[in-house]
């Protein structure tokens, strides 16, 4: 009778257990089923347009035409001085223009954070609001203020006596125009995130520092700075990307110009692509800029950690 009830019962308790076994695995796939329709999108609008581009770096493009060159484009880029000069005009931006807005900024969020500051969240929203500027909007503004013959700043300083700027006409003077134009757009964004950190740092860092009669110079260097680090580095690789990604401003403040000294990575690969249309020589600049911008953050990344 025993051995009867158990031999019914197992064919039965095997079941349950294969049941539970299919409704756990089901429980584990659930959360993947969730994602996928984000991860076909991904696959869709990401993954195949980065692949696409590198097949077509392998070709040469002329009009409907396409030759494939294998690395040709990449070994062309090597001799091409417009690409060089376009990646020196980038270099100047990023090592000039990057630290002294990022300095700016710091100096901002510091006095931004100020106890005697009166209207803060008023005058916090007045230098973020640059930042939701349009790029083209904000860079037809600039275009439309410095413009030398009928520019609303060479006519102000024309009213303090001074001679007009060649502001978008002189190589030096349209790098800083862009430079300008730049600092004016992005210091409020990065002043808000230094903001946030210092909101965030312990108080007791400043009083012990005033006990042991550190000034306010050395309360800023060895307790607002090192605080810092960790945003300042996540300032410095966001700005390192956006700068070599530059595009916009150049494009309609200057075209470029003049005589190339404003010509960017980003602008120089867009000229390629949809002024020339060798999409093939485009693509493979796209790849040599990812290239030199992940190596900038490895870099950026090693070193500031290493010193925080």
């Amino acid at each position: 009778m025993t051995t009867a009830t158990v031999t019914a019962a197992e064919p039965a308790a095997l079941r349950a257990g294969r049941h539970g076994r299919r409704g756990l695995n089901g429980m584990k796939a659930a959360p993947y089923l969730w994602v996928l329709p984000a991860l076909v999108l991904f696959a869709i609008f990401k993954l195949y347009p980065i692949a696409w581009s590198f097949w077509l770096s392998l070709f040469r493009t002329d009009g409907a035409l396409q030759t494939f060159t294998g690395t040709a484009n990449y070994r062309r880029l090597l001799t091409d001085p417009l690409f060089w000069k376009a990646l020196g005009n980038t270099a100047i931006i990023l090592v000039v223009q990057v630290p002294v807005m990022l300095a700016l900024a710091i100096g901002l969020a510091v006095a931004l954070n100020s106890a005697v500051l009166r209207f803060k969240g008023l005058i916090r929203l007045g230098f973020f609001l640059p930042m939701i500027t349009g790029l083209v909007a904000y860079g037809m503004l600039f275009a439309v203020l410095l413009n030398p013959q009928s520019g609303l700043v060479n006519w102000f300083l024309g009213l303090l006596g001074a001679d007009p700027v060649p502001w978008l006409t002189d190589t030096l003077w349209a790098r800083i125009a862009i430079g300008l134009a730049l600092t004016w757009h992005y210091t409020g964004y990065n002043a808000v995130i230094y903001l946030s950190r210092l909101q965030a740092l312990p108080q007791d860092h400043y009083d012990a520092a005033a006990v042991d009669g550190a000034g306010a110079w050395n309360r800023f260097r060895h307790v607002t700075i090192p605080g810092l680090r960790p945003v300042i580095l996540l300032t410095l690789v966001m700005s390192t990307i956006g700068t070599l990604q530059l595009f916009d401003e150049p494009f309609v403040m200057t075209n470029g110009g003049p005589d190339n000294s404003t010509v960017t990575v980003g602008l120089y690969l867009y000229n390629n692509g949809f002024k020339f249309f060798d999409f093939g020589y485009a693509s493979a600049i796209a790849y040599a800029l990812a290239v030199i911008i992940g190596i900038l953050g490895v870099v950026q990344f090693r070193f500031l950690r290493e010193k925080a």
